[in-house]
């Protein structure tokens, strides 16, 4: 009978660890257990803990765990404590020293989040870590767009916010609306159509990407990594609207300016009118309060010379010279200054002209009319209204309500039926 093998600890130890090392579920495992004696270790950074099972009431299962520093750096600012409930991943191995196996945790979160919650802060990370979130990348809004483009639902509340604040702060921005699904299966690629159908125009000056609140599983169409690697390359600089303040997508984290809520970012796309024109009367006055003391400046300046003993009598025909010289310059100057301002009021009202010629109102103010159903849907073509039919007419100061009497296409009788027969 051969003589049985007998190993030193360190050699069982070993043999353990290679078959923990070589067991495939064993090395990217997710546990799930809560945390006790927890322990953050001040110069290393490492956090020691042990995680048990919370649900047993006699015997507990338990496990020694630990996390190194680099993996929890990616906790986001979240610092774990006794008694969490987590879900964990990591590998499972044995720590040669003490011949005991423990778990090596890589990734962490509190249990009960999901795994809506893993995946956005997986693709928080990556795209973080490829510098998508940078600010060195994010481009600066236009001063004044002469068009702004609005990828939203176009029947949601944040249309009608975007649009009141809009025309509120400057009532000529022309806006742009590209109607998209914002949620539900689908609704990432149509969002991307309807933001690259925008940016493809030469027109746009600025885009607002907008919804409004919702769950989280509403607004996970703005977590698509394709979404937001578009709002990167796009042309144009993308303002980002969705949801209420608490709510951060991925779009959100991407996008060149963040506004809490579709309002806000109607407000920082749009500039206000009035406050431009009040910025532009300060700047106006400090100029010329500029001009008008270096003119006094240079009066004085030459009525001292004028008044020298040196120059009383010698100098006296060259000194009136250069006093008159002085005069013609300030008249001149004076006046180059009033063409200044002229100018620069005149190029104001030119370029608040082309904007209100874009305006849909000013087609109105030039005699033109819309006939609208009393639900506010545009009547286009004869045939659909009948006689007897309560129609509003939409022209520059008001709406005027109308019967229909009859109907007629061009250059054909007129149609009466119903009571107008």
């Amino acid at each position: 009978m051969d003589a049985p093998r007998i190993l030193s600890v360190g050699e069982l130890t070993s043999h353990l660890k290679r078959l923990l090392d070589g067991d495939s579920l064993l090395a990217d495992v997710w546990v799930r257990g809560e945390i006790s004696n927890f322990h953050h270790h001040t110069s290393s950074g490492h956090m020691y803990f042990t995680l048990k099972d919370a649900a047993a009431k006699e015997a507990v299962s338990q496990i020694r765990t630990v996390m190194f520093r680099g993996a929890n750096q990616r906790l986001g600012g979240w610092v774990p404590k006794d008694g969490d409930r987590v879900v964990a991943n990591g590998n499972v191995t044995v720590y040669d020293r003490d011949g005991q196996y423990q778990f090596y945790v890589r990734e962490m979160q509190p249990d009960g989040v999901g795994a809506l919650y893993l995946a956005f802060e997986q693709l928080k990370r990556k795209l973080a870590e490829e510098g998508l979130f940078d600010q060195a990348v994010k481009r600066d809004l236009p001063l004044l767009p002469r068009r702004v483009g609005v990828v939203t639902s176009p029947g949601g509340a944040a249309l009608r916010d975007i649009v009141t604040v809009a025309r509120r702060r400057f009532p000529n921005v022309h806006i742009v609306i590209s109607p998209v699904q914002v949620q539900g299966l689908g609704a990432a690629e149509d969002i991307i159509r309807g933001l690259q159908l925008l940016d493809a125009r030469d027109d746009i000056d600025v885009i607002i990407l907008a919804r409004g609140g919702g769950a989280v599983e509403e607004l996970w169409a703005f977590n698509d990594e394709t979404l937001a690697r578009v709002i990167r390359s796009t042309r144009h600089a993308v303002v980002t609207g969705v949801g209420h303040e608490t709510d951060v997508t991925i779009a959100d984290l991407v996008a060149d300016k963040r506004a809490a809520t579709p309002s806000n970012a109607a407000e920082m796309a749009v500039p206000d009118k009035a406050e431009l024109a009040r910025r532009t009367g300060i700047l106006a006055g400090r100029l010329e309060r500029a001009c008008r003391s270096g003119l006094d400046r240079k009066r004085r300046e030459a009525e001292n010379l004028s008044g020298s003993t040196v120059l009383a009598h010698p100098g006296r025909g060259i000194l009136d010279g250069r006093r008159q010289g002085v005069d013609q310059l300030a008249v001149r100057l004076e006046g180059r200054f009033r063409g200044l301002v002229r100018q620069a009021g005149l190029h104001f009202q030119g370029l608040a002209g082309r904007l209100e010629a874009l305006s849909p109102l000013a087609i109105l103010g030039r005699g033109y009319a819309l006939c609208l159903r009393p639900d506010g849907s545009l009547i286009r073509t004869v045939t659909a209204v009948a006689a007897g039919d309560s129609v509003e007419v939409r022209v520059r100061d008001g709406l005027i309500d109308c019967e229909v009497v009859g109907a007629r296409p061009d250059d054909g009788p007129v149609v009466r039926t119903g009571r107008g027969e």
